[in-house]
Order: structure tokens, then sequence, then C-alpha cells
């Protein structure tokens, strides 16, 4: 996971014309709002999946097992288990997107502090900010996920610290690199002129223009956390049987792989989408922020 480039210049996006003009030409990009449609339907399903569920999904029925899709009574077909694949999957939207994007909000609002103090404090203490992050790059976000949710422990809270850890250094580093350009601007010179203090500064000229570019680069990380989150899960690290969460059904469902493949590549197909999604609608709103100097 590496920090996307920001530009040279960057516009005033504490500015409400600004959003709004964004607003404007993200509405223009098809693919950013149909990706943003899907991003909807599944929230939706999180919310409201337990209800909408044609039926039980922790019910299991041996004389059930493994059903192809369109039998009977279960559309998409049943697990491993004789439980109902499209109930699973419609209640594991929930857990599936909550493991997702609870860990990059959590890491936006850390890392951006972090980087934000970094930016705007500079010299020693901005190195030493900046090389303890750095620390954290010697490592695959995986190989990071994987150690220190086998060093925590499995379960939901241990996934959601590890992968809330592997997701701060890089929005750290995006908020320090915004954050160090923000702080040479007129504005912020004018205000420190001035006689405003840090603090101030930081609040009305610093953080307005740093959380927009910051929060598109943490859309992205939505995608690779759902993927991680998933893959903790399916080797035991993440959710525990009997809820449905996506990753844990592709574990559950690898033996059935040769006898109903189909079956068994749902929840994958599950996690591909939303990743797509997500990705879609980061690239569409780092587009519609893009202003040509």
């Amino acid at each position: 996971m590496n920090a996307h480039v920001m530009p040279a210049a960057l516009p005033d996006t504490a500015s409400p014309g600004y959003w709004l003009a964004v607003w404007r030409r993200l509405k223009k990009d098809r693919v950013a709002m149909g990706a943003c449609g899907i991003i909807l339907l599944l929230l939706v399903m999180a919310l409201l999946g337990s209800w909408l569920a044609p039926q039980d999904p922790y019910a299991s029925s041996m004389m059930t097992r493994l059903k192809p899709m369109g039998h009977p009574g279960h559309l998409l077909g049943t697990d491993e288990l004789g439980r109902d694949m499209l109930s699973r999957l419609m209640v594991g939207a929930r857990l599936s997107l909550f493991m997702g994007i609870t860990p990059v909000v959590c890491a936006f609002v850390i890392g951006a502090l972090i980087g934000i103090t970094a930016g705007y404090a500079g010299g020693a203490l901005n190195t030493a900010i900046m090389r303890v992050i750095d620390v954290f790059y010697a490592f695959p976000s995986v190989l990071l996920a994987i150690a220190l949710s086998g060093a925590l422990g499995a379960g939901i809270t241990n996934s959601l610290i590890s992968l809330t850890v592997v997701f701060i250094p890089p929005i750290a580093r995006v908020a320090e690199s915004v954050t160090t350009q923000i702080r040479g601007r007129d504005f912020v010179e004018a205000a420190r002129a001035s006689g405003a203090n840090a603090f101030t500064i930081v609040r009305v000229h610093v953080l307005g223009n740093v959380l927009g570019p910051v929060f598109v680069y943490a859309t992205s990380l939505i995608a690779v956390s759902m993927i991680l989150a998933s893959g903790l899960s399916f080797l035991g690290l993440g959710v525990k049987p009997p809820e449905p969460e996506w990753g844990l059904m592709l574990n559950t469902l690898r033996t059935a792989i040769y006898t109903q493949p189909w079956i068994a590549a749902l929840p994958g197909m599950m996690i591909f989408c939303t990743s797509i999604a997500f990705n879609l609608l980061s690239d569409g709103l780092r587009s519609a922020m893009e202003v040509k100097q």
C-alpha cells in the first residue's frame, strides 16, 4: 500500500464552493455514480439484511446440504451445513462491511492526527514521527495484519485493532505530505503573521484543506481492508463460526470447490464486487477533486 502522490499545487478544499464543484463533476462520472449505487445497495443490505433474508441464515439441515443454485426454496443454493446461501450472503454484508470500513475510519482519525502534527510541526518532531512510521513499511501489510492478529488472538476486536494499525502509517504519510504543502501557502503565512496560534491555524486553515485528499485516499483503502479482513477470517484469525461473514464463508466452503464450485465462489464474488465498487468510487472522487492549475 503505497501512498498516492499528491499534486504539487492543492486547491483550497476548505471553500464550500470547491466541494460544490466536486459534487457537480462527480455526478457526471457515470462509473463513480454506478459504484456509489452499488455501495448504497450493500449498505441497505447490511442494515436490513436480517429482515430481507428469505430464511434463517443460521438454520442448518444436513438433508439439504450443498444444493445447487436454483434449488426450490434456495435461490443461490445451500452451504456445507444446508444453510441458505442467499440469506447468509445478505446478513453477512453487515459484518463484512463493518470489518472493512471500521479499521479505515479509525486509522483515518488517528493517522490524520499524526500526519498533521508531523507535517505542521516539521523539524525534529517530523523526523522522529515519520521514522517511526517508516518502520511499519518494512513489513508487507498482509504479513503485518496476520502477525498482529496472531499475537493478539483470534476474534473480531483483535482483527479490527490489527487492521487499524496496518492502515495508520499510509494515511499518516499522506496527511503529512499534504500538511507540509499547506503549511507554506500564503493564507497560512498570513494567519501566522496576524498572531494566530498554531491550534487556530490548524483548525481553521489546515484541517479543511488536508482532510479532503486524505479522505479520498482512505476510501481506496476500504477495498484493501475488506480483502485483509476476509483473509484473516479465512485463516481463522477473524470472525468465528457460525457468524455469516464472506471471508469465513470462503473458508468453510473450500471443501466444496470440486462438487459445487459456483456455490463456493459466491462469497468471493461478493468480496470482489464490493472491492471494485469502493475502488471505482475512490478513483471518481480523486478525479473530481483534481483541479488543473
